[in-house]
C-alpha cells in the first residue's frame, strides 16, 4: 500500500481495461487450479485469448483478490469471501464491489502504479490525454527507480481513460471495453468536450458505508502507531499512500459526511473529534480488534 520508487509495474494489463466477468472467471478458475494461468490449456478454460488470460491474471493480481505462495496462486481472504461461487458478489450486482474493486487498484502502487499515481497524485480536474500522459512522465522520471518506454506509458494512460470513461460520454473508446469496464459506472471521469476530460471531487452519494469502513481500516492498519488521522491526511494523498478522497474524488466536506456516517454506523470502532480547528478519525479499539473484511461482512450480509 506503500508507494516504492523500486517496485512498480506498468503495462501488464495487454492493453486490456478490465471488464466484466473477468475477476469471477479467472478468480474461481484459480479455485479449482492453482496452476490455471501457467497452464497451457487457460485460454479454453477461460474462453478467451491468450493476450486476455494474461491480462484477467494481472487484474486478479492488482485487485488483490489472489496472492502468489509456495510458487502457486492462491486465493486471498476477500478474494473468497467476495468471488468464490457461495461468495458476497461475484457477478458483480453490488455496486458497492465496484467502489471496493476501484479501491483496491488505487491504492495498490506496486501492480496498478499508473492507477495509483492518477487517483492520488494527478489532480488537474480538467485535462487532455496527452497532459496526462506529460505528467506521468515526468513522475516516472523523477519518482520511479527504473526508466519506462514512452509508449509503455501512453497505454497505461489509455487503459486508464477508456476503463474509468462511461461510453455514452466517450465515443473514441471500442464499443466492447466500454459495455464491460465496471468502473466506468462510477463516473469518476467524464468525456465532456473534444477529448477533453474531467475528474472532480463530488459527493459521490452511491459510496456506501461499509467501502469506507474497509479502506479506513487498511489505512490504520499502515499506520499502527497512529490511533488518530487527520482530515487532511485522508483528503490528499502524499504520493506514497492513497488517500480516501483522492481514490473517490471527495471534496473535503463530502469526505467529513462519509466520515460521520461511518462513526454513527460503527462508534464503537470510529469517533471523530476536533480540536483548535482540526477534524480528526480516531479508532476506538486497538488494530488487532479491527479487522477490514468485517465491515464489508456487515455491508454484504445486512
Amino acid at each position: 500500500m506503500q508507494f516504492n520508487p523500486e517496485q512498480t509495474s506498468f503495462g501488464r494489463h495487454e492493453t486490456f481495461p478490465l471488464r466484466f466477468g473477468w475477476l469471477t472467471k479467472g478468480f474461481q478458475a484459480v479455485e479449482k487450479n492453482a496452476y490455471i494461468f501457467n497452464d497451457e490449456n487457460a485460454t479454453v478454460e477461460l474462453g478467451v485469448g491468450k493476450n486476455m488470460v494474461n491480462a484477467i491474471h494481472y487484474w486478479l493480481q492488482a485487485a488483490r483478490l489472489i496472492t502468489l505462495k509456495e510458487k502457486t496462486w492462491q486465493p486471498t481472504a476477500l478474494g473468497t469471501a467476495l468471488f468464490s461461487q457461495n461468495g458476497w458478489d461475484p457477478y458483480l450486482e453490488d455496486e458497492a464491489t465496484i467502489w471496493l474493486i476501484h479501491w483496491l487498484l488505487a491504492s495498490n502502487p506496486q501492480i496498478a502504479t499508473a492507477i495509483f499515481w492518477f487517483f492520488n497524485c494527478f489532480h488537474k480536474p480538467e485535462f487532455t490525454e496527452a497532459e496526462v500522459l506529460v505528467a506521468l512522465k515526468s513522475f516516472v522520471k523523477t519518482q520511479v527507480k527504473q526508466s519506462k518506454a514512452d509508449n509503455t506509458l501512453k497505454i497505461d494512460v489509455n487503459m486508464i481513460l477508456r476503463m474509468y470513461t462511461p461510453k455514452a460520454h466517450n465515443k473514441d473508446v471500442p464499443s466492447e471495453d466500454a459495455l464491460d469496464s465496471p468502473l466506468s459506472m462510477l463516473g469518476l471521469i467524464q468525456s465532456v468536450f473534444q477529448k477533453i476530460y474531467h475528474c472532480k471531487p463530488d459527493e459521490r452519494l452511491g459510496l456506501p458505508c461499509g467501502i469506507l469502513g474497509f479502506a479506513i481500516t487498511e489505512l490504520f492498519k499502515h499506520n499502527p502507531r497512529q490511533s488518530g488521522l487527520p482530515i487532511q491526511t485522508l483528503l490528499h494523498s502524499d504520493g506514497y499512500q492513497a488517500a480516501l478522497g483522492a481514490v473517490f474524488r471527495l471534496t473535503e466536506t463530502d469526505l467529513l459526511g462519509h466520515c460521520e456516517q461511518l462513526v454513527d454506523y460503527y462508534p464503537e470502532y470510529y469517533a471523530l473529534r476536533e480540536s483548535v480547528g482540526i477534524h480528526q478519525l480516531y479508532r476506538i479499539k486497538e488494530l488487532e480488534e479491527i479487522e477490514a473484511l468485517y465491515f464489508l461482512e456487515q455491508h454484504y450480509q445486512s
